[in-house]
């Protein structure tokens, strides 16, 4: 029998709230996962309810089907297709609140077979859609240390990211690097600086997983296209675990709240602006009590915001 691996929805019931759940509403769960969230909002939902679902991930999409509920379907993709993905649905305008949850699930950390994890031995593989590109250790095979150096850098906001890619590349010219372990030690042994509780392969696991699959980029093109699918008063809700997804989330929300940056300082009525969207509160972190049953969440942060026109 194959392991069972748990997954806790985060921020769960701020998400509720923040929704503005409608009984009779249409929602959007563009990071499924293991469906915590999904499962919440069914529950709120009557029988004219919906609620469609996105996830690369396979395993997500088997979960996602055993739910048997004719109120909910679930598109395999990425979520920069948002609109594409639920175009036959009738939902461009008629979206009552979309949420990201972003990053990797619990489930896809614990299992090591899928090589997310530094702590656990598995392939190294990382890509959440393993019908899609190549694994990370094929990719390893043939990349540049300017180009490997420059992902860990940027995506890692590692200091030391030449070191740790010289040392890589060096040990990538020997053999081929095929395991996370192999990997997590070629990278602790390069970096010079360990941090007191965090391992100091993170930053690198981080950079290569966000790389191998666009995650950055794919979330910049969904924002946008979720405007278009709400209706007037539809919520968004993003959940973003580190710096690189909260200033992309930040700064696209800045943009449609305060207008154009090209025109706030003319003379125009706010009309005129394009303001799309609307704050809702102020970004929401989890509380000591969930941080200390689920530690995975401590870096969580919430952003809500709500259609205007």
């Amino acid at each position: 029998m194959p392991p069972i691996f748990t997954h806790q929805p985060v921020l769960l019931s701020a998400v509720i709230d923040g929704l503005n759940i409608h009984p009779n509403g249409i929602y959007i769960d563009a990071t499924f996962g293991r469906g915590g969230h999904s499962k919440a909002i069914l529950e709120r939902l009557d029988k004219t309810g919906k609620l469609f679902a996105i996830d690369k991930d396979s395993d997500a999409i088997a979960a996602a089907k055993k739910m048997n509920d004719p109120r909910f379907k679930i598109f395999q993709g990425s979520f920069a297709n948002i609109k594409n993905l639920t175009e036959k649905e009738d939902l461009l305008g008629n979206v009552d609140g979309i949420l990201f949850d972003l990053g990797v699930s619990s489930p896809q950390f614990d299992d090591a077979a899928r090589g997310f994890s530094f702590r656990l031995e598995g392939p190294l593989d990382m890509r959440m859609n393993k019908n899609q590109g190549v694994p990370l250790s094929q990719w390893l095979k043939t990349v540049a240390e300017e180009e490997l150096r420059d992902i860990i850098k940027t995506y890692g906001e590692e200091r030391f990211a030449k070191r740790i890619a010289r040392s890589i590349i060096e040990e990538r010219d020997k053999k081929t690097i095929t395991t996370t372990t192999e990997l997590a030690e070629i990278v602790a042994k390069a970096h010079p600086a360990w941090e007191w509780g965090k391992h100091p392969a993170t930053r690198t696991f981080q950079a290569l997983r966000i790389f191998i699959n666009n995650e950055l980029e794919d979330l910049t093109i969904a924002l946008s296209q979720c405007i278009e699918l709400l209706k007037p008063g539809g919520r968004l809700l993003v959940i973003s675990f580190h710096s690189l997804e909260d200033r992309i989330v930040k700064r696209f929300i800045q943009q449609e709240v305060h207008g154009d940056e090209n025109t706030r300082k003319l003379p125009l009525r706010e009309a005129e602006l394009n303001i799309r969207l609307r704050n809702i509160g102020r970004a929401i972190q989890p509380d000591a009590f969930e941080i200390k049953q689920n530690p995975r969440a401590r870096s969580a942060v919430l952003r809500i915001v709500e259609k205007t026109t």
